[in-house]
């Protein structure tokens, strides 16, 4: 599935979010700083991409995703687990980072930081109900259908 997304750079030296392979399922973020920014040991950041976008679709939505690299070797995730932009969200992407290593990490101006990936979204209604069907498992959960 192929789509057009509008993308509105909101500073000149911001980079467009790109795929760096055919295959990738996201695009790169880029950090959009003016200097390093060093994130210390158990540190949270908020990294500015300098980019907005504009979704085709209103059952759309961008998820942020760690890049592994950056996730495995120096222990920079996102502090929020996954970052969800809306799309009626216009203003700059930003990206939640947190160092969970021992060692401070310096992000570079420009770096790839993040990945989005644009995912179709079920729109749901939500109803109160006094019941619930039963199924197998119930209400088991956290590792109640064995350890791994």
């Amino acid at each position: 599935m192929n789509m057009t997304v509008k993308v509105k750079k909101l500073r000149e030296e911001a980079i467009l979010p790109q795929r760096a392979t055919e295959g990738a399922a996201g695009a790169d973020l880029y950090a959009c700083l003016e200097e390093p920014l060093t994130i210390a040991p158990n540190q949270l950041v908020k990294v500015p991409t300098g980019i907005a976008i504009e979704l085709p679709d209103p059952h759309m939505a961008a998820f942020l995703f760690a890049r592994s690299g950056l996730g495995v070797k120096y222990g920079i995730t996102l502090s929020n687990g996954v970052g969800v932009v809306d799309s009626d969200y216009r203003g700059e992407i930003c990206v939640g980072l947190c160092n969970v290593s021992d060692k401070p990490y310096t992000i570079q101006p420009l770096e790839r930081v993040a990945q989005m990936v644009i995912l179709p979204v079920a729109v749901a209604s939500f109803a109160e109900a006094d019941a619930l069907s039963d199924t197998e498992r119930g209400s088991g959960g956290f590792g109640s259908t064995g350890q791994s």
